[in-house]
């Protein structure tokens, strides 16, 4: 049995690695401070949860103790929240990391595999996404992001501590929050198909992103913890526009739902593709397509929405 800490693990994509791990038979310790987690994602697992903020030092230092590896999702995640608060990003994205590697350092032979984005590439037109590019984070999000990064990178080169940072592309799957407002476009189409309700887009859309299931992002992370050094693109490689996203949430929901297409957004890239062959060639292969990602998650919202229907009864 090993032990494996995950900041932010009552997040969407946190508490799908905890509950692969648990399942696996790890001891596995979740610090969410549950400013965008929710305790519900963890409670049926058998881990230690505990409601630690990442800025407070020594509280991430004791219970990093003795872990085999960190996985770093705890972050401000809302890109317009980041550039209203500048400061507090700051010090939650780079402080808040720089206290998770210092922990990894002394504890000793500890990884620490960084959860960071495909947005450190901003709105440069080349596509498709490679990890050489010259990234130009745009926003505090993004910069934080990349200073993670590079502190991993130094950290390893200085400390040798072990460090890899998965720069994730689109994510979906079960538990994302439709409410947040960082919300992702899949459980919203979901949500609203499930209730023949519009599906909305914003521009023609003809904009495309690389959709990735969630499991395969756990299954990303759990390699990276074992594997590899640097930053690595976690997508399939794949360009799926948003008009062919809706039709299929649609057809997959049997819904009677209309899309409706509304004005594009101030600052909406409109294509993001990764080029995922460098962690490929570490041994990373997803398993899961977008429909067979999509039946699952849908199954998901479903089954929520029918509680959320009998509580009210």
């Amino acid at each position: 049995m090993k032990k494996y800490v995950i900041t932010g693990g009552a997040g969407f994509i946190g508490s799908h690695i905890a509950e692969k791990l648990v399942n696996d038979g790890n001891e596995v310790v979740v610090l969410d401070n549950l400013r965008t987690g929710f305790k519900k994602n963890v409670a049926p697992f058998n881990l230690q949860f505990e409601q630690v903020d990442i800025r407070d030092e020594q509280a991430v230092n004791n219970y990093v103790k003795g872990a085999s590896a960190i996985f770093h999702l705890a972050a401000l995640v809302s890109v317009p929240e980041s550039i209203e608060k500048i400061g507090e990003c700051n010090s939650i994205n780079a402080q808040g990391t720089i206290n998770v590697l210092e922990a990894a350092k002394n504890t000793g032979d500890c990884k620490v595999v960084l959860s960071s984005s495909a947005a450190n590439y901003g709105d440069n037109p080349v596509s498709p996404k490679v990890e050489t590019m010259t990234p130009e984070p745009m926003t505090p999000y993004s910069i934080t992001k990349l200073d993670g990064e590079y502190y991993l990178d130094m950290y390893r080169n200085q400390f040798n501590v072990p460090t890899t940072s998965l720069r994730y592309f689109n994510v979906f799957g079960p538990r994302q929050n439709p409410k947040s407002a960082y919300a992702a476009v899949v459980p919203i189409f979901i949500l609203n198909a499930l209730q023949n309700k519009p599906l909305v887009i914003y521009g023609d859309g003809e904009q495309t992103r690389d959709f990735i299931y969630v499991k395969d992002v756990v299954a990303a992370n759990l390699l990276a913890s074992q594997t590899g050094k640097g930053v690595y693109n976690v997508a399939l490689g794949n360009s799926t526009s948003v008009l062919e996203l809706a039709e299929f949430i649609i057809k997959l929901t049997n819904s009677k739902s209309e899309i409706k297409f509304l004005d594009t957004r101030a600052g909406d890239i409109k294509h993001s593709q990764a080029n995922p062959k460098k962690f490929q060639n570490e041994g990373f292969t997803p398993k899961y397509t977008i429909e067979e990602g999509l039946i699952e998650t849908i199954a998901f919202y479903e089954s929520e929405l029918v509680a959320q229907v009998n509580s009210n009864l």
